[in-house]
């Protein structure tokens, strides 16, 4: 049995693939289904069954495409209550891929229909426990997703109870050398507590992890529901998709036309180009999610701050940087919502105000500082006393509450993302507008 780790560093989102006598198994596949083809054909076997732990909120699951280009069998929790055809799997109950068993735990906390995975290897051994969002290196998945989402809504407070019977009456009864593979790592909005590891055993989970040191049901619950982060807009219309199953990748994305016509201002206008780029010239009125690296939080910043009815323009400084933006949005299946990808052709309709850092750091009084950090990072403390505190997610809402009186300073943790922010306070505010991007280290 060959069990294998597919990693998505953006999303945070670990999935699997599991092969047996020339059989592969899939667990929490992503949208782009290469992966999992690339390693079929590597070890020449067949695909023929995928576990959906859940249905996932933060990206787009590949389980349909697989069922419809190659037959496999999907298999997950009936409580999800698909739309497609699948095979239920309640707590206990087993398959055989190849040699090896899978048999299903029944794991609610996060959500209330979650299935974790455990794996026999072909001597009937436990060797490892697919968790999905229920069970984390460090951490268990938050409970506040399912409240006004999917087929059974449940207040956190329930699934909360939830997650601790299934960390003490199932996570506990594993035993302690089995390897735990989440679908998540640090940086995930799943959690709170992630460790930076990608994998685990139940033995170190039982001695480190905080959710089983805490005895009491009422003081694990109390504990579990503090400092969660914010919900991205995203989330819930993700749940929805995933029970439906998302469109085949390639079809969908081919169906997007790129052109360099100039876009219709009254909608929205999201240019992915780097920040220096973006500030020498962009179409007016757009906002500025930069996709940079591979790894930047581009797909979960463009859920969080467009809702999920919106249509959008994506801009882009050539075709190129297009297409891979529109790769990038598919992911949570935002694809979809795109009215055209554009190619800037270095438009300059607008540029960015330009500061002076020197001045604003002898004289920050005369600026209204705005810090678009998320209210769990403001809690660690301010880098400016007199700070107004709007987190980027609601910043298109409440651009009327910034005060224009003086120029804005725009300041995020890094660098990242005061650029959005920057972009979308300039589109309503007359007096300038500045983005302080990575200078702010200058003053943490």
């Amino acid at each position: 049995m060959i069990i294998e780790q597919i990693y998505d560093k953006a999303l945070a989102h670990g999935s699997y693939v599991i092969e047996s006598e020339g059989k592969v198994a899939l667990v929490d596949p992503g949208r782009d289904p290469q992966p999992y083809i690339d390693f079929a054909e590597k070890h020449n076997a067949e695909i023929v069954a995928v576990f959906e732990t859940h249905p996932h909120a933060d990206f787009a699951s590949s389980h349909l495409e697989f069922q419809k280009r190659y037959g496999a069998k999907i298999y997950i929790n009936p409580k999800v209550g698909v739309s497609y055809e699948y095979e239920p799997l309640e707590h206990n109950d087993t398959v055989q891929i190849g040699a090896s068993i899978i048999k299903a735990l029944f794991t609610p906390g996060h959500s209330p229909d979650h299935n974790s995975y455990l794996v026999y290897d072909e001597s009937g051994n436990e060797k490892a426990v697919f968790t999905g969002d229920a069970l984390f290196v460090g951490d268990v998945g938050r409970p506040d997703l399912r409240e006004g989402a999917g087929n059974i809504q449940v207040s956190k407070e329930e699934l909360a109870e939830m997650m601790y019977d299934t960390v003490n009456n199932v996570f506990k009864e594993i035993e302690e050398n089995v390897t735990v593979y989440p679908a998540h790592g640090a940086g995930s909005l799943c959690g709170k507590n992630m460790s930076d590891d990608l994998y685990s055993s139940i033995g170190r989970e039982k001695k480190e992890n905080w959710a089983f040191q805490i005895a009491g049901k009422e003081e694990f619950v109390k504990s579990y529901l503090e400092g969660q982060s914010f919900i991205p807009k995203y989330f819930p219309y993700e749940v929805e998709l995933n029970r439906k199953g998302a469109a085949e990748l390639t079809e969908s994305v081919d169906q997007v036309n790129i052109s360099d016509e100039v876009p219709d201002r009254n909608k929205v206008i999201i240019d992915v180009r780097d920040q220096e780029t973006f500030k020498k010239g962009h179409y007016a009125g757009a906002i500025n999610i930069q996709k940079a690296s591979d790894t930047s939080k581009f797909e979960t910043w463009l859920g969080s701050i467009v809702g999920p009815d919106e249509q959008y323009y994506l801009v882009g400084s050539d075709e190129s940087e297009v297409k891979s933006a529109i790769h990038r949005t598919a992911k949570i299946g935002y694809e979809i919502n795109i009215i055209e990808g554009l190619i800037a052709n270095g438009s300059a309709e607008k540029t960015s105000d330009q500061f002076d850092l020197d001045h604003f750091k002898q004289h920050p009084e005369e600026y209204t500082i705005v810090d678009i950090r998320n209210e769990s990072e403001v809690a660690d403390g301010k880098f400016f006393d007199s700070a107004i505190n709007i987190p980027l997610p609601e910043l298109r809402e409440r651009a009327s509450e910034v005060p224009t009186d003086k120029p804005v300073m725009v300041h995020c943790a890094g660098g990242y993302r005061s650029a959005a922010g920057a972009s979308i306070l300039a589109a309503s505010i007359e007096k300038p507008v500045y983005d302080l991007s990575e200078a702010v280290n200058d003053f943490k």
